[in-house]
């Protein structure tokens, strides 16, 4: 079989200023892809902004061979998002992939949760790829193509201490995958995510011994898969990390059902309701009804 290729492709890929988002932008420009690198160039917790590290990641694409161009709007603001996408056009004619990479951390206990700590990762993390995918949707829509790529966490899919904000962020962003898939469906768009593991400025402290086995270019050729022309899924969840790729799913097991369900029912057959056995996965809110109707059918 031929190479995965992006020849013709553009990429916005945000927070590209280093970690994840700068491997995931020199392995695209390597297969002929064109890359929007975008970094706001602060500091892990959202502070400040920096030039610097979008043009080295520039400065490298260009020295490879390949064909970039910086960017260090926020994806936190609607007007920010669509200078990105200009950014894009004006430099390539065109975007074909969006890649929601730009993250910061501000963690605390949910019981010290300030406001301000948890807008500031929402606005960055979940509106900001809201932002973004928008400001290029009508460019996919109209080229009948695009694919989006967003960066969820464990530490939203199954929780983690301290990160109240973050992992809402994170789980919304799957809620987001999964529309994007339906809409997206008739248009030739696909969206996708990934909960990686990786060693990255944000997580350098705490992955410990693991910090040397956990390179952020193990992640970046299923980023790069998901974002292909070839990629046959669309509304998955995938968990990457350290050369293990495997799949997140959302499933619900078969249940319990009685016409006049009772507190005591409840009480009675929890264990059945909480039962994993013969679990389903829906894949939309019509197919996870779907399920549900055979129960209701008045049919005996």
């Amino acid at each position: 079989m031929s190479d995965v290729g992006f020849e013709g492709r553009v990429a916005i890929i945000t927070g590209a200023g280093g970690g994840l988002g700068r491997e995931h932008a020199l392995l695209l420009a390597s297969r002929g892809a064109q890359i929007v690198v975008n970094d706001l160039g602060g500091a892990v917790d959202g502070t400040g902004s920096s030039a610097g590290p979008a043009q080295q990641v520039v400065a490298e694409i260009e020295g490879l061979g390949g064909a970039a161009v910086a960017d260090g709007n926020s994806v936190a603001s609607p007007e920010g998002a669509d200078a990105i996408v200009k950014t894009a056009l004006d430099a390539f004619g065109r975007v074909d992939i969006v890649i929601n990479n730009a993250g910061i951390l501000r963690d605390k206990s949910f019981a010290n949760m300030s406001q301000d700590l948890w807008d500031a990762v929402i606005a960055v993390h979940l509106t900001g790829a809201f932002n973004v995918t928008r400001a290029a949707w009508p460019h996919f829509r109209e080229q009948a193509y695009g694919r989006v790529v967003s960066t969820s966490s464990a530490a939203g899919i199954f929780g983690n201490f301290g990160q109240a904000n973050y992992g809402a962020a994170k789980m919304g962003l799957v809620g987001l995958t999964r529309v994007w898939a339906q809409e997206g469906g008739k248009y030739n768009i696909r969206a996708n995510a990934i909960a990686p593991v990786a060693r990255t400025r944000m997580t350098e402290d705490i992955l410990g011994p693991l910090v040397d086995k956990l390179d952020p270019g193990l992640v970046s050729p299923v980023v790069a898969y998901l974002a292909s022309e070839e990629c046959p899924v669309t509304g998955e969840i995938y968990s990457v990390g350290g050369g293990r790729v495997s799949r997140i799913f959302i499933a619900e097991g078969p249940g319990f059902f009685k016409k006049d369900l009772t507190l005591e029912d409840v009480r009675d057959n929890w264990e059945t309701i909480r039962s994993e056995a013969d679990y389903v996965i829906p894949t939309s809110v019509n197919s996870e009804l779907a399920v549900l109707l055979p129960f209701l059918s008045d049919e005996e």
